[in-house]
């Protein structure tokens, strides 16, 4: 890969660092009104539209029919982060990568373990809520592996923005057939605040962020691409004491270190 690929995908990586570090604040804000399944669906479905509709405009090649089925798998699949080293082609995992990443996933869990402690019902829901995003990133470690084979397979020529378009229509339209199943419609409501905060996360998360996030991955080790994981609770962070007033504390500028370490130690060469 040449040059300027390259500094074209590290720039992409850091907006999806920057974009989805953000989108936690706007996500926190729409669920005030808007249940989660439905909020993420609406969000998908409407961007994956749009983006598709631009690019018919401006007459691009869309995903065949064939291409559909794997397509599919991947919206459903793309929810946590990746194994790149047992796919095809993949950048071997050294012990170096495996350490960085425990470090990095250390410094998460010192930033998120006074909530885990909590007792009661609060500190229980919070539980579930790690627990789930853990389920997710196996999700997320088929689908972004999957993605980057495919993308430099069978798949080479396709459009990054159609072959995200069409990941978030589909995703979209599994959280939907899910959040109705749920009765989600029930608890649905829309205030400016919340309607607003749904805004960003369809134009900016998620057609910004995603779009950012297919063409680094198109172009980068996935180990180093998956390392938005760490960057953005830390983003996160900074944003919520900023915008809404929450503490910050010398435990999380620790953790927020460990991160960074961690972070150096994927990164580095040899």
């Amino acid at each position: 890969m040449t040059a300027a690929p390259t500094r074209r995908a590290y720039l992409a990586w850091l907006a999806v660092c920057l974009i989805w570090g953000t989108t936690y604040l706007a996500i926190r804000i729409s669920l005030e009104t808007i249940p989660p399944l439905l909020m993420a669906a609406m969000r998908w479905i409407v961007a994956g539209s749009l983006l598709l509709a631009a690019l018919r405009v401006r007459g691009e090649p869309l995903p065949g029919w064939r291409a559909w089925p794997s397509l599919a798998l991947l919206g459903v699949l793309l929810l946590g982060f990746g194994i790149d080293a047992f796919m095809p082609g993949g950048a071997p995992l050294t012990l170096r990568h495996v350490a960085g990443l425990a470090i990095g996933f250390a410094g998460i869990v010192t930033l998120v373990w006074p909530e885990i402690r909590t007792g009661g019902s609060g500190g229980r829901a919070f539980l579930g809520g790690v627990m789930a995003a853990q389920v997710a990133c196996v999700g997320w470690a088929v689908g972004s592996s999957y993605a980057r084979h495919r993308g430099r397979g069978h798949a080479r020529d396709e459009n990054v923005l159609a072959t995200a378009a069409c990941e978030m229509l589909f995703g979209g339209m599994f959280l939907l057939a899910i959040g109705l199943g749920l009765h989600e419609t029930t608890r649905l409501v829309f205030t400016p605040r919340t309607a607003a905060a749904l805004v960003y996360l369809t134009l900016v998360g998620a057609i910004g962020g995603f779009t950012a996030y297919a063409y680094a991955l198109k172009h980068l080790p996935v180990a180093t691409v998956s390392l938005y994981a760490y960057v953005n609770p830390i983003i996160a962070v900074v944003l919520g004491t900023l915008v809404l007033n929450e503490p910050l504390n010398a435990r999380m500028a620790v953790a927020a270190a460990v991160v960074l370490a961690g972070m150096a130690m994927v990164r580095a060469e040899g």
